[in-house]
C-alpha cells in the first residue's frame, strides 16, 4: 500500500520534470503527506496544472460525502470492477507526483519503524492515480487515490504493495488521455528492480502532524 509519502522537489526536478506543467506561485513542499489532507496532483481534465485535492477518494455516490481515509489506494486488480472505482477508472484518472514514500516494518508489538523510499536516479515519481468529486448544495469535494500493484524486489523487503510508478513520459501522457481500460491496464506495471531505494528514517514520521526536513533524514539501523 502507500500510507504516506513526500513532495519536495528539487529546484532541478522543477525545471526539467515539471517545466511545462503549471505550478502555484508558491510550490508547498511537503514532507509528511497524511491520508485526508489535500495534496498536489495532475488531472486529466488539467493535465497541465498542479491543483489541490484530498487524498482519499469519495466516491461521487456517496451519501454523505466524508473522507475517512478509507479510500486512499485502489488495488489495480480490482479497478474496472469495483463500484468505487469504476467510473474514475474510466474517466478520471491523475497523476501523483513525490520524490519519495514510506513504509514501515514492525520491531516488536507497538513499534513501528518508518523507511523512506526513493528513485535512485534522483528524479520525481509520478504515482498513476484516480480522482472523483462529489456534489452537494454546498459546493464540491474533489479527491483522489493511489493506485498499488505488487511489490518489485527493491520494495518486497517491506511491504506485499506499493504504488504504480508511471517512469516513461510518454506512459505518463496516455494515463492522461481518454484510452480505453484495456489500454490504461497495460500501463500499471510493477516497477523493474534497482529502479528505487530506501533508507530508515525518524520515528517522528509516524505522526502526521509532524511536518519538517528531519524526516527525510536518515537514521543508523
Amino acid at each position: 500500500m502507500c500510507g504516506r509519502y513526500s513532495f519536495v522537489p528539487s529546484p532541478i526536478q522543477i525545471t526539467e520534470e515539471l517545466a511545462d506543467i503549471e505550478k502555484p506561485d508558491e510550490l508547498p513542499v511537503r514532507y509528511n503527506i497524511a491520508p485526508t489532507q489535500q495534496a498536489l496532483v495532475i488531472t486529466n481534465d488539467a493535465p497541465g496544472q498542479l491543483q489541490a485535492l484530498q487524498w482519499g477518494l469519495i466516491p461521487h455516490w456517496s451519501r454523505d460525502g466524508a473522507n475517512g481515509g478509507k479510500l486512499i489506494n485502489a488495488r489495480m486488480e480490482g479497478l474496472a470492477d469495483k463500484p468505487s472505482f469504476r467510473l474514475p477508472f474510466r474517466r478520471r484518472r491523475c497523476l501523483v507526483p513525490a520524490d519519495s514514500f514510506y513504509e514501515w516494518r514492525t520491531e516488536l508489538p507497538k513499534r513501528k519503524i518508518p523507511y523512506r523510499i526513493f528513485r535512485q536516479d534522483g528524479q520525481l515519481m509520478f504515482f498513476a492515480g484516480l480522482w472523483d468529486e462529489w456534489r452537494d448544495g454546498d459546493g464540491v469535494k474533489r479527491t483522489f487515490t493511489i493506485i498499488t500493484t505488487s511489490p518489485s524486489p527493491d520494495v518486497e523487503p517491506l511491504h506485499d504493495r506499493m504504488p504504480v510508478i508511471l517512469t516513461d513520459p510518454g506512459a505518463r501522457q496516455r494515463w492522461l488521455e481518454p484510452i480505453e481500460p484495456e489500454e490504461a491496464l497495460e500501463l500499471l506495471q510493477t516497477p523493474r528492480e534497482g529502479l528505487l531505494t530506501w533508507y530508515r528514517v525518524s520515528e517522528q514520521l509516524n505522526s502526521p502532524m509532524n511536518e519538517k526536513p528531519e524526516l527525510h533524514e536518515r537514521v543508523n539501523e
